[in-house]
Protein backbone atom coordinates (compact mmCIF):
# COMPACT_ATOMS: atom_id res chain seq x y z
CA UNK A 1 0.00 0.00 0.00
CA UNK A 2 1.34 3.81 -1.03
CA UNK A 3 1.01 6.45 1.58
CA UNK A 4 -0.78 9.40 0.19
CA UNK A 5 -1.05 12.61 1.88
CA UNK A 6 -3.58 14.09 3.12
CA UNK A 7 -6.25 16.33 1.10
CA UNK A 8 -5.51 19.62 4.01
CA UNK A 9 -1.24 18.80 3.41
CA UNK A 10 -1.15 19.28 -0.51
CA UNK A 11 0.47 22.05 -2.08
CA UNK A 12 -2.08 24.77 -2.73
CA UNK A 13 -1.57 27.47 -5.67
CA UNK A 14 -1.56 30.99 -4.41
CA UNK A 15 -4.82 32.42 -5.55
CA UNK A 16 -4.31 34.47 -8.65
CA UNK A 17 -1.06 32.41 -9.61
CA UNK A 18 -2.54 30.90 -13.05
CA UNK A 19 -4.00 33.66 -14.32
CA UNK A 20 0.11 34.95 -14.17
CA UNK A 21 1.32 31.99 -16.15
CA UNK A 22 1.45 33.88 -19.29
CA UNK A 23 3.39 37.29 -18.30
CA UNK A 24 6.78 35.97 -18.09
CA UNK A 25 6.14 35.36 -21.76
CA UNK A 26 4.50 38.81 -22.26
CA UNK A 27 7.59 40.55 -20.30
CA UNK A 28 10.01 38.24 -22.42
CA UNK A 29 8.61 39.60 -25.30
CA UNK A 30 9.11 43.30 -24.70
CA UNK A 31 12.66 42.75 -22.81
CA UNK A 32 13.50 40.39 -26.00
CA UNK A 33 14.09 43.45 -29.19
CA UNK A 34 15.11 46.11 -26.94
CA UNK A 35 17.91 43.46 -25.72
CA UNK A 36 18.76 42.06 -28.93
CA UNK A 37 18.77 45.58 -31.17
CA UNK A 38 21.39 46.40 -27.99
CA UNK A 39 23.45 43.26 -28.72
CA UNK A 40 23.40 44.07 -32.89
CA UNK A 41 24.41 47.60 -32.03
CA UNK A 42 27.42 46.53 -29.75
CA UNK A 43 28.71 43.94 -32.49
CA UNK A 44 28.46 46.81 -34.90
CA UNK A 45 30.57 48.67 -33.31
CA UNK A 46 33.23 46.19 -32.50
CA UNK A 47 33.65 45.75 -36.23
CA UNK A 48 34.07 49.59 -36.81
CA UNK A 49 36.44 49.03 -33.71
CA UNK A 50 38.37 46.47 -35.23
CA UNK A 51 38.46 47.82 -39.02
CA UNK A 52 39.89 50.87 -37.23
CA UNK A 53 42.63 48.85 -35.52
CA UNK A 54 42.95 46.64 -38.36
CA UNK A 55 43.96 49.76 -40.72
CA UNK A 56 46.19 51.21 -38.15
CA UNK A 57 48.10 48.75 -37.80
CA UNK A 58 48.54 48.33 -42.30
CA UNK A 59 49.53 51.69 -42.00
CA UNK A 60 52.02 51.51 -39.36
CA UNK A 61 53.38 48.47 -41.64
CA UNK A 62 53.39 50.26 -44.71
CA UNK A 63 55.11 53.14 -43.11
CA UNK A 64 58.09 50.68 -41.35
CA UNK A 65 58.30 49.31 -45.09
CA UNK A 66 58.33 53.34 -46.41
CA UNK A 67 61.30 54.25 -44.44
CA UNK A 68 63.73 51.20 -45.60
CA UNK A 69 63.67 52.98 -49.09
CA UNK A 70 62.57 49.51 -51.11
CA UNK A 71 60.38 49.38 -53.59
CA UNK A 72 60.79 45.47 -54.33
CA UNK A 73 56.63 44.53 -53.03
CA UNK A 74 55.66 46.31 -56.81
CA UNK A 75 53.98 43.76 -58.32
CA UNK A 76 54.70 45.56 -61.40
CA UNK A 77 58.63 43.98 -61.73
CA UNK A 78 59.57 45.71 -64.74
CA UNK A 79 59.63 49.38 -63.24
CA UNK A 80 59.04 49.36 -59.80
CA UNK A 81 57.85 52.42 -58.02
CA UNK A 82 58.12 53.13 -54.60
CA UNK A 83 54.38 54.28 -53.94
CA UNK A 84 53.16 50.69 -55.72
CA UNK A 85 55.21 48.97 -53.10
CA UNK A 86 53.98 50.82 -49.86
CA UNK A 87 50.32 50.62 -50.94
CA UNK A 88 51.19 46.92 -51.99
CA UNK A 89 52.73 46.60 -48.06
CA UNK A 90 49.25 48.22 -46.79
CA UNK A 91 46.85 45.59 -48.62
CA UNK A 92 48.82 42.68 -47.62
CA UNK A 93 49.06 43.79 -44.01
CA UNK A 94 45.38 44.81 -43.88
CA UNK A 95 44.00 41.65 -43.80
CA UNK A 96 41.76 42.19 -46.19
CA UNK A 97 39.80 45.14 -44.88
CA UNK A 98 41.33 47.64 -46.92
CA UNK A 99 39.00 46.86 -50.10
CA UNK A 100 36.47 47.11 -47.28
CA UNK A 101 37.16 50.39 -46.20
CA UNK A 102 36.54 52.39 -48.60
CA UNK A 103 38.89 52.04 -50.94
CA UNK A 104 40.67 54.64 -48.54
CA UNK A 105 42.27 57.96 -49.31
CA UNK A 106 45.80 58.15 -48.77
CA UNK A 107 47.56 61.22 -47.85
CA UNK A 108 51.64 61.76 -47.46
CA UNK A 109 53.10 64.35 -45.92
CA UNK A 110 56.95 64.91 -46.18
CA UNK A 111 57.15 67.11 -42.71
CA UNK A 112 60.47 67.87 -43.39
CA UNK A 113 60.10 69.65 -46.62
CA UNK A 114 59.85 67.43 -49.43
CA UNK A 115 58.18 67.23 -52.11
CA UNK A 116 54.59 65.08 -51.26
CA UNK A 117 53.94 64.05 -54.66
CA UNK A 118 55.34 61.95 -57.17
CA UNK A 119 59.07 59.87 -56.90
CA UNK A 120 60.46 61.35 -53.80
CA UNK A 121 56.84 61.80 -51.93
CA UNK A 122 58.29 59.25 -49.10
CA UNK A 123 61.21 61.71 -48.94
CA UNK A 124 65.01 60.92 -48.58
CA UNK A 125 67.44 59.42 -45.80
CA UNK A 126 66.53 61.15 -42.70
CA UNK A 127 63.05 63.16 -43.44
CA UNK A 128 59.73 62.74 -41.41
CA UNK A 129 57.21 61.17 -43.52
CA UNK A 130 53.67 60.85 -42.03
CA UNK A 131 51.16 58.18 -44.14
CA UNK A 132 47.55 58.39 -43.35
CA UNK A 133 44.68 56.99 -44.68
CA UNK A 134 41.41 58.39 -44.36
CA UNK A 135 38.74 55.37 -44.22
CA UNK A 136 34.73 54.63 -44.13
CA UNK A 137 33.23 51.85 -42.65
CA UNK A 138 29.71 50.65 -44.20
CA UNK A 139 27.51 49.39 -41.67
CA UNK A 140 25.27 47.02 -41.94
CA UNK A 141 21.85 47.66 -39.83
CA UNK A 142 20.12 50.62 -40.49
CA UNK A 143 19.38 50.97 -36.67
CA UNK A 144 23.10 51.64 -36.12
CA UNK A 145 23.75 53.55 -40.30
CA UNK A 146 21.24 56.11 -38.73
CA UNK A 147 24.03 57.80 -36.07
CA UNK A 148 26.54 58.06 -38.88
CA UNK A 149 26.69 60.72 -41.64
CA UNK A 150 25.78 58.57 -44.89
CA UNK A 151 25.38 55.01 -42.88
CA UNK A 152 29.46 54.64 -43.14
CA UNK A 153 31.48 55.29 -40.32
CA UNK A 154 34.78 57.58 -40.48
CA UNK A 155 37.89 56.83 -39.15
CA UNK A 156 41.25 58.48 -39.82
CA UNK A 157 44.96 56.44 -39.17
CA UNK A 158 48.05 57.49 -39.46
CA UNK A 159 52.08 56.58 -38.92
CA UNK A 160 54.97 58.97 -38.45
CA UNK A 161 58.31 57.66 -39.34
CA UNK A 162 61.84 58.76 -39.73
CA UNK A 163 63.76 57.45 -42.79
CA UNK A 164 66.67 54.95 -42.57
CA UNK A 165 69.68 55.93 -44.41
CA UNK A 166 69.00 54.41 -47.43
CA UNK A 167 71.24 54.54 -51.14
CA UNK A 168 69.50 54.45 -54.53
CA UNK A 169 67.12 55.84 -56.42
CA UNK A 170 63.70 56.39 -54.34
Amino acid sequence: MIPTLPAASRRRWPRGTLAQRGATIVEFAIIAPAFLMLMIGVIELSMVYFANLTMQHAVREGARYAVTGQSNLDPNTSSQQRYQAVMQKIKDSSMGMYDKVGPPTVSVTNISGGSNSGAGMFGNPGDIVVISLDCNWPLVTPMMAAFFNNGKAHFVVAATMRNESFSGSI
